[in-house]
């Protein structure tokens, strides 16, 4: 398992990622076609940055990337056509980006892990939440949505929400996930526009990053 990581590592450190996330979401786009050359993507939780790489690649010079995270993303290095903010995210609005909707959002967010995995699975889930929640507000009808999630008791009703959303839902574990990894990753298409009902009390108490 070791050696099958660092292949990812040293990939990754090969083409310049800055961290090897980086091929998770080249294959989703791979396999699923979310991101297209001119699109504005909103990269939600995006430190240290790698799938804003991935992101701003592929949408080209004629796209856009606003990526933003709890931590401070560096910006050296980045590409031309990408904007790098520090911001929570149950605190940005649709006024942090002057009211202009998105193609694309991505994330990659995370709680900080704790060991207890029902625990993180609980925080995962209402941070998904907590973006699906801010859809109407950031991404244009017929868009798409990529999002990871650790799995859980409560995975299965965030995917039905999700399919509420999208005309189609998909969930993808990349072959460069560790196999040990519960993370499992979110694939919305053709967004319908509007907001699913909130998810089910107690299901998953809204937490911010790292709580």
């Amino acid at each position: 398992m070791r050696e099958v990581q660092d292949i990812w590592f040293r990939r990754a450190k090969e083409a310049g990622y800055r961290a090897r996330s980086a091929f998770k979401l080249i294959e989703i786009d791979d396999r699923r076609k979310v991101l297209r050359r001119g699109d504005r993507v909103l990269d939600v939780g995006a430190a240290p940055g790698s799938w804003t790489q991935v992101a701003s690649s592929r949408v080209g010079p004629t796209g856009f990337v606003c990526a933003f995270d709890l931590k401070v993303i560096d910006p050296r290095g980045l590409a031309e056509n990408v904007r790098v903010m520090q911001a929570d995210l149950n605190a940005l609005t649709a006024e942090a980006f002057q009211g202009e909707l998105f193609n694309v959002v991505i994330s990659d967010i995370g709680p900080d892990t704790s060991g207890d995995a029902s625990g993180d699975s609980i925080r995962s889930i209402a941070l998904c939440n907590a973006l699906l929640d801010r859809l109407p507000m950031w991404l244009k009808v017929g868009g798409h949505l990529v999002m990871k999630v650790y799995e859980g008791g409560g995975y299965p009703e965030l995917l039905r929400r999700t399919e509420k959303l999208f005309g189609a839902v998909k969930g993808m574990k990349p072959a460069s996930s560790r196999r040990e990894s519960v993370e499992m990753f979110i694939v919305g298409q053709g967004y319908r526009g509007g907001a699913a009902e909130p998810a089910r009390p107690g299901e998953a108490k809204r937490r911010g990053w790292g709580e």
